[in-house]
């Protein structure tokens, strides 16, 4: 178990399975590669998480894979974990590796935190893609669209049944004009989650190019 603290307030007691905290306390690759073949930062500090990887690839092999972790327990140890589950494996079947996979192979994760095995698997891919990107010389993008931004809600988890926000049918409404994302979501207001699910719409759709604002409803149906 791991108290957390914010603002200088004791926040509620996380309950850790024992390698979650393994992996916390003596977390697996971390550091950097100078020379890496493919690397990425995802997240953001004011946010409260950030993950960087680095990646050594040698016949579409990853050979060696580092990270940096600026966040919480389960940050760290998503980190360590994801990079072991990499290490040695094609690039494929590293593009394949699931946050689920990560949070089976840590013996679960508190419900809350589940965001946080997401962010380093979006840091995996984006290191991968950067790597691809060198090689071939062709930039991989995407145009924001209504798709590309429910391809982004599917990263937010709703904690209370470990199911994204897409699939869970809370996104009730969405479009996208003139830079502006609106969506109405079906979420109690004394939902224990609701400001969690809230702040990781946020920070996965402000980051996206061309969107200048994002007004999010609560709607209940």
């Amino acid at each position: 178990m791991v108290a957390g603290y914010e603002g200088g307030k004791a926040l509620a007691v996380i309950k850790y399975s024992e390698k979650v905290l393994e992996h916390f306390r003596n977390p697996k690759n971390i550091g950097m590669i100078e020379d890496a073949d493919g690397q990425s930062t995802v997240g953001s500090p004011a946010c409260g998480d950030q993950v960087s990887m680095f990646l050594k690839i040698r016949e579409d092999r990853i050979t060696d894979i580092k990270f940096l972790s600026y966040g919480c327990a389960s940050n760290i140890a998503t980190g360590s974990i994801i990079t072991e589950m990499a290490k040695g494996k094609s690039l494929n079947e590293a593009k394949a590796i699931t946050w689920k996979n990560a949070v089976d192979e840590l013996g679960g994760l508190p419900p809350v935190k589940i965001h946080c095995s997401v962010l380093a698997i979006d840091g995996l891919r984006a290191a991968i893609q950067d790597y691809e990107e060198k090689t071939t010389g062709i930039k991989q993008e995407r145009k924001v669209d209504e798709m590309m931004i429910l391809d982004e809600l599917k990263k937010v988890i709703y904690p209370k049944n470990g199911i994204n926000i897409v699939d869970t049918n809370m996104i009730r409404y969405l479009s996208f004009e003139e830079g502006v994302i609106t969506i109405e979501i079906s979420i109690e207001e004394t939902d224990l989650f609701k400001q969690n699910v809230l702040e990781e719409i946020d920070e996965h759709l402000e980051v996206l190019p061309g969107v200048k604002k994002i007004e999010i409803k609560v709607v209940e149906y």
